[in-house]
């Protein structure tokens, strides 16, 4: 099974449950049967010394004691080398993307869809969530085990929390990405439709400064500023997504420190709160396996790219509806897709492209599909995308002009520390 599981003959995520860890449990249930047979046998001559038989007598001159000794002897190191196999292809097995997502399908189903779409799909689950080193793996199993247990007692969290319990962005972005690394500036266009029947389009232009330590901007203010090495920040957090931060100390290269504080902050909040050092993970906290933060960017964003038809009248409106219907079941909500655009489509009397329109229903039943999931109450907005600050409080959960310093200064809330906006006419 070993040997079937290495030529890629059982594909099946579940196969990894019998080859590794039913089997093998089997297996040592039996060995185990050796020494308690040893322990039984021992009690039996404590209470009657005369109730087992004398030990026969191994006798190696006999060429058939010396041929089974020997085959004893050949099992035993079969027995380890199986076990050694078991052993570690149950920890690659429970490190796969597979174990992760199909095998643990309910809780994990939203997270494993949405990672197989992303451009982190190439990166294992274990490499973000538990990484290098024998601390990392041993703590983050015993984290498996609870999960484990949630799982089976039906305890689990709905929603599965977001990035709470991740390593350092160092140890784990770091091994692909540089901090050191700067960039130039870029241009971000942003498409957005009406939702009149020609589905208007609106094109806002960003010229945003990335910047980072090897690349200065022309202004000297930039986004990748906050990854800058030679900077550390530090905040504290009161809310489990991090999205209430009251307090943010500063402090560079040169010894310079400086500590911004909400008003009205108590003591006891900043004792009480979440402590940490901002690192990648605090603004590209959704990276891997993003949920829209909105229906409406998604289907503006579905448009933009040609996978839905602006020539269909009304579906910027219609695609948005259709998508933020509630449904107990997943199965329903592309049913409910397919069946209300076509019934629109049919109602308002209007001839439309058949290509068009089946075109659209499959795009909205994928759209659903890869960000609504009812069973784990999991849908539009329920995880904060911290890039930006149009779907969720993002850059503004510090720079709001209301964290304030000793000294009367306060964290930028200038739009232009880390975009340019570049007018740029409405498309009719």
């Amino acid at each position: 099974l070993t040997l079937a599981v290495v030529f890629g003959l059982l594909n099946n995520p579940y196969a990894g449950l019998i080859v590794f860890i039913a089997i093998p449990a089997i297996f040592v249930l039996g060995l185990l049967l050796i020494p308690l047979g040893m322990w039984l046998q021992a009690r039996t001559l404590r209470r009657d010394p005369n109730a087992v038989a004398e030990w026969s007598v191994v006798d190696f001159r006999k060429p058939t004691v010396r041929r089974a000794a020997l085959f004893i002897t050949a099992l035993t190191a079969l027995n380890l080398v199986l076990l050694l196999l078991g052993g570690y292809g149950t920890l690659r097995w429970m490190e796969s993307p597979s174990f992760c997502g199909q095998v643990c399908h309910t809780p994990m189903h939203p997270q494993f869809t949405a990672w197989q779409t992303n451009a982190h799909s190439r990166v294992t689950c274990t490499e973000c969530h538990i990484g290098e080193g024998a601390r990392a793996l041993v703590h983050y199993k015993l984290l498996g085990v609870r999960q484990l247990y949630h799982d089976i007692t039906n305890q689990i969290p709905r929603r599965i929390p977001g990035v709470t319990d991740m390593r350092p962005a160092t140890e784990i972005c770091g091994t692909c990405h540089s901090a050191d690394r700067g960039f130039p500036d870029r241009i971000r266009v942003i498409r957005e439709f009406a939702d009149d029947e020609s589905n208007s389009e609106t094109t806002t232009i960003l010229q945003m400064h990335l910047g980072g330590p090897g690349q200065p901007t022309r202004t000297g203010r930039a986004i990748h500023w906050h990854a800058d090495p030679r900077i550390n920040i530090e905040y504290v957090a009161t809310d489990a997504d991090r999205q209430t931060i009251p307090y943010v100390k500063v402090s560079d290269d040169r010894g310079q420190v400086r500590e911004y504080m909400t008003e009205g902050t108590t003591p006891e909040q900043l004792t009480r709160g979440e402590h940490r050092t901002m690192d990648c993970i605090d603004c590209h906290n959704v990276v891997a396996h993003r949920i829209s933060p909105t229906p409406e960017g998604a289907v503006d964003e579905a448009i933009a790219a040609g996978r839905i038809s602006r020539a269909l009248p009304f579906i910027r409106r219609e695609a948005v509806r259709l998508l933020k219907e509630e449904h107990a079941e997943q199965e329903a909500g592309p049913r409910a897709v397919d069946e209300g655009l076509r019934a629109f489509y049919t109602s308002q009397g209007q001839t439309v492209e058949s290509a068009h329109l089946e075109q659209a229903v499959d795009t909205l039943q994928s759209l659903y599909g890869t960000n609504v999931f009812p069973t784990m109450k999991v849908t539009w907005g329920v995880y904060p995308d911290n890039v930006g600050h149009i779907t969720s409080t993002g850059c503004f959960r510090c720079h709001d002009g209301g964290h304030i310093a000793k000294d009367g200064t306060s964290i930028s809330a200038d739009c232009e520390y880390c975009h340019r906006q570049i007018e740029a006419p409405a498309t009719p």
